[in-house]
């Protein structure tokens, strides 16, 4: 075990959901990463993301692979009782995808402004899924509408699915569209019932993406757990990130019955970089999905906390502007973050603070959060969560 403090519980329950972006979370389950710490890591494979946020909470998880969003709701109380959370660090940046059915791009819908002349030209209710109401997912979905003048509470129906049921309930013709992680924006574009309209990286290039989560209280009682956990994780991330043949044995076991559960040719490519739109364009992205990049994808920046709170503000999910800072630093664990960076090798920033321009050309660098959120021309009031699916 490296570091002179034991961990309070050797044994972590881990959940996650079967995205190509557990990775880190499996890997150093996986290669042992977590026993040099004097930790070790159970895998619990969940179906649902409220799954997962519902184990965490009632301790039947000590951590889990969560979305970004996730987390400030249930710590702002949005649609579910207030809990103290905790995030550990950033699992991955980029590598999400907001996919359009065959038959939209068949009339022409192939992209955001032709989906927004399809929407105004050819008016009905739209239905476009994403995988939790406070996720990544749903937000990367709402500013991508809003950035084509397409508000997506007025304009649009807008449900919540897992992310393993998104493409067959496209097939299906449930919806028109849906925004999630990889490999299923991929395998629709694979089976031919759906076409990429953009990524996540063309929204936000290099956004943070999946966290490393659990609750104040366990971060509390059990502080040399998480830090043994998270330097694990680092670990594995560069472990992935070393070389292709590395990231493809990754990839091999994650395409695994156990884990996401697909063919490698389905996980792979987009992984490695390698997309195609199934509308005939293929192109090598420069910022997909990256585990480590020697730790610049990892840092928990509090600026990305705070971006999703501005969102949730925007989007009329909480009704009031948190005190955005104060906030972000009580659920980020930056100082023990850095101790595991330490004991782990993996450089940190300076700066708790990012900046960063997305899609509109509009900057966020979390110095001014109030004036941010009010500043978008398609904002909303206080609004009701979007609705599970009712397939």
């Amino acid at each position: 075990m490296s570091g002179g403090l034991k961990p309070e519980k050797q044994t972590v329950k881990i959940g996650f959901n079967p995205l190509t972006d557990c990775a880190t979370v499996v890997m150093a389950s996986v290669l042992g990463m977590d026993e040099k710490y004097g930790i070790k890591i159970v895998l619990r494979k969940e179906a649902s993301w409220a799954g997962v946020r519902d184990k965490l909470v009632s301790g039947e998880l000590d951590a889990a692979h969560l979305l970004y969003g996730m987390v400030y709701g249930a710590q702002l109380g949005v649609g579910w009782q207030q809990k103290d959370m905790a995030i550990l660090m950033n699992l991955n940046r980029n590598g999400q995808a907001i996919t359009l059915s065959r038959r939209l791009a068949e009339q022409g819908a192939v992209d955001g402004p032709s989906l927004a002349a399809l929407m105004q030209g050819a008016p009905r209710t739209y239905t476009f899924a994403q995988t939790f109401p406070t996720g990544t997912h749903a937000m990367w979905l709402y500013y991508w509408l809003a950035a084509h003048g397409v508000d997506p509470i007025r304009d649009a129906r807008v449900i919540t699915v897992p992310p393993t049921q998104m493409v067959a309930n496209l097939s299906a013709g449930h919806m028109d569209g849906f925004c999630a992680g990889e490999p299923w924006g991929h395998r629709a574009v694979a089976d031919g019932v759906g076409v990429t309209a953009a990524t996540s990286q063309q929204i936000w290039p290099d956004h943070p993406e999946k966290v490393l989560s659990t609750t104040a209280a366990f971060v509390k009682h059990h502080p040399n757990t998480c830090r043994a956990l998270v330097a694990a994780v680092l670990d594995a991330g560069k472990w992935i990130e070393a070389s292709p043949a590395n990231k493809l044995a990754a990839l091999e076991i994650l395409a695994g019955h156990g884990y996401v559960n697909t063919s490698r040719d389905v996980i792979a490519p987009r992984a490695l970089g390698h997309y195609e739109n199934g509308l005939g364009k293929n192109w090598q992205d420069p910022y997909c999905l990256q585990f480590h990049a020697n730790g610049a994808a990892n840092f928990p920046y509090l600026s990305d906390g705070m971006w999703f709170m501005t969102q949730l503000r925007r989007w009329g999910l909480i009704t009031r502007d948190p005190e955005y800072l104060a906030v972000a630093s009580h659920v980020h664990q930056i100082g023990l973050y850095r101790q595991a960076a330490e004991m782990s090798g993996t450089p940190v920033p300076d700066s708790m603070l990012r900046s960063s321009k997305l899609m509109d050309g509009i900057v966020w660098d979390g110095r001014d959060p109030r004036a941010y959120a009010a500043a978008f021309p398609i904002r909303h009031r206080a609004q009701a969560p979007a609705e599970a699916a009712t397939f």
